[in-house]
């Protein structure tokens, strides 16, 4: 069969990888759909076929040959790995949709998610080829096949994710990027990502929390073990940074932009928002100081702010409306006394130094609890008796 006959020569092109050769076309015999599907999964991942078109005709020449009757998701995850082989997107696109159109005739049930998974990647290559407007359209419709189906692979949901942070990169939307990133996090293993890729996603993630807008915890962010890719690298600065603005500490954020000038400003988007970053940690500064208080005074002096953020008073105010406009805080600003009464904060992932913090005033509100039972006890003894 020209199925077996392409496996010999290949064996014949690659000897050392004769024993993959051997299970191939034992499985393919035997018409173990299910194991040569894994197998093929394993040997598509070697390192020999990342480069040229080898993935391109192995799937012309033996993969054609059983590829409906193999698990059609396995089928779509083959098929957007061979397609990324082609040096030209419009031929990569052409391969995609013939696939779908197959996937369309085989009348199986579920095929709903393989030709989604595939549909996503052929919208990826429609973006990297500058039309975003049919990125857009494939991307919502991708969304709406999504919302009307159930017990859907998590490599379908990284996918989608994954295209919508990428067409909103491309459109420099940041805070739409932030939330589609962390949500394709979700989807797969940050063990599964090459290290160079993880270091482009954390430097792409944290530079997208400090721009995008209403982005003020960056607890989730630190969190995440993505984010230790900058540690030891050239842009380590940029995880400090984020430490100072998840901690609201305005004088660190200030000695770092001095420390790394450099740079910074080699960072455009970051230079063309530096008014709107010192708000933002003046903002985060600010919840900071709210925390740090005990729930029974939270009245706070406009110029005890001022003094933590080095802002005038009126600045102060402003600072506050804006926390409030954006559901940040609530409470009432009282002009005539110059303070202001917090009654909430919206709630943070916090990090361990918080955290501790927090235990601190637990602990503390624990020695409250126990003196006033002690001293309920001694006024009233017979009561307790009873």
């Amino acid at each position: 069969m020209a199925a077996l006959e392409y496996l010999e020569s290949l064996r014949n092109d690659h000897p050392e990888l004769s024993d993959w050769y051997t299970t191939l076309a034992d499985l393919y015999q035997r018409k173990l759909w299910h194991q040569l599907s894994l197998k093929l999964e394993q040997f598509v991942a070697l390192a020999v076929f990342q480069a040229g078109d080898t993935l391109i005709q192995l799937y012309h020449n033996f993969i054609t040959d059983f590829e409906t009757k193999i698990n059609l998701l396995k089928l779509a995850h083959f098929t957007v790995t061979v397609s990324r082989q082609y040096s030209e997107k419009e031929a990569a696109i052409g391969y995609l949709e013939g696939v779908v159109e197959k996937l369309l005739n085989t009348k199986e049930t579920r095929i709903e998610e393989p030709i989604l998974y595939i549909k996503l990647q052929i919208a990826l290559f429609k973006l990297e080829q500058g039309d975003q407007k049919e990125c857009k359209k494939l991307l919502e419709e991708g969304n709406a096949t999504l919302d009307s189906m159930t017990d859907v692979d998590p490599s379908v949901y990284a996918s989608y994710y994954w295209l919508s942070s990428q067409y909103h990169k491309t459109r420099q939307e940041f805070a739409e990027f932030y939330k589609s990133a962390l949500l394709y996090l979700a989807y797969i293993s940050v063990d599964s990502l090459s290290e160079s890729f993880k270091l482009d996603l954390a430097f792409d993630l944290s530079l997208s929390a400090l721009l995008g807008d209403n982005i003020y915890n960056f607890g989730e962010l630190l969190a995440h073990p993505i984010i230790k890719s900058l540690v030891g690298t050239q842009v380590e600065w940029l995880y400090h940074i984020l430490e100072a603005f998840n901690t609201g500490d305005l004088v660190r954020y200030q000695e770092l932009c001095r420390v790394h000038q450099a740079a910074l400003s080699a960072q455009s988007a970051l230079l063309q928002n530096e008014k709107k970053l010192l708000e933002k940690i003046n903002i985060l500064c600010l919840m900071e100081i709210i925390f740090s208080r005990p729930a029974e005074d939270r009245t706070i002096p406009l110029s005890a702010i001022a003094d933590r953020t080095k802002l005038s008073v009126e600045d102060v105010e402003y600072l506050l409306m804006k926390s409030l406009s954006v559901h940040l805080i609530e409470g009432i600003i009282d002009q005539v006394e110059g303070t202001v009464h917090v009654s909430w904060v919206q709630p943070r992932v916090l990090g361990i130094p918080q955290m501790k913090s927090l235990r601190d005033r637990l602990d503390n509100w624990v020695d409250k609890v126990h003196t006033a039972l002690l001293s309920v006890e001694a006024e009233t003894p017979d009561l307790v008796a009873l």
